[in-house]
């Protein structure tokens, strides 16, 4: 592992009455460790596994593309905060690494081409053509085949977003192959069961107060999925 663990400073939290720091599951939970090259975190959306990986992320020291920030109604300035109260300890120093947010992706496609506008070689790290040329889901596949080959730590927040089921089979078979090299970290936030079937992988339930581990075939999102295969009928 290169990051073994994460610690929440819950009693130097700046608030409790302003996002994110009103979160159960961020108030209860002490620490989290990694001990294997995969850990998934899994839950309801609204539970605080994308907030606490972009944390973790700003606190890796690693830059999250964003797209065009729109005027709101009201700000919030406490909402990227977090990972000012994180300790973060690793096995052998901090290593360089990515975010990954299928929200964002598009963003960054268009910045790759006008980096490419002046330095076209820089292409030849995504399959030697531009991302804008292939559809989404043929995008992220390629983005995710060139960029794990690097030594790292990764950060993905719901990548089966756009990708059908036989894509998200070859995004598994990336990770276990990254991983079994012994070069690259995951840490996951997803809703895919696909991907949660990875071999050796750790689940963090953020359904549960403080996070805890669980095992594949009693998270929701396998029981759901094997029950409504097996009569869908009655969800209907």
């Amino acid at each position: 592992m290169h990051l073994k663990r994460i610690t929440l400073l819950t009693d130097k939290y700046p608030t409790n009455e302003h996002y994110p720091f009103t979160l159960d599951v961020l108030r209860q939970t002490d620490s989290i460790n990694f001990t294997t090259p995969v850990t998934f975190f899994v839950g309801e959306n609204g539970t605080g596994k994308s907030t606490l990986l972009e944390a973790i992320t700003y606190k890796c020291g690693i830059y999250i593309w964003r797209g065009i920030q729109r005027t709101r109604s009201t700000s919030n300035p406490y909402e990227l905060m977090l990972y000012r109260y994180i300790e973060a300890e690793w096995a052998d120093g901090s290593v360089p690494g990515s975010y990954f947010g299928s929200d964002i992706f598009h963003n960054f496609t268009q910045i790759l081409d006008e980096w490419a506008a002046s330095d076209p070689g820089v292409l030849q790290y995504f399959g030697g053509e531009s991302l804008l040329n292939k559809s989404h889901g043929e995008s992220l596949m390629a983005y995710f085949k060139s960029r794990f080959t690097i030594k790292g730590i990764y950060l993905l927040d719901e990548p089966e977003t756009a990708l059908s089921p036989h894509s998200q089979l070859k995004l598994l078979k990336i990770l276990k192959s990254m991983t079994t090299e012994g070069h690259a970290q995951f840490i996951i936030a997803t809703h895919s069961p696909i991907l949660l079937a990875c071999p050796g992988a750790h689940i963090y339930n953020f359904n549960s107060v403080p996070v805890e581990k669980i095992n594949y075939v009693d998270t929701t999102h396998y029981k759901l999925y094997k029950s409504f295969m097996a009569e869908p009928g009655k969800f209907l």
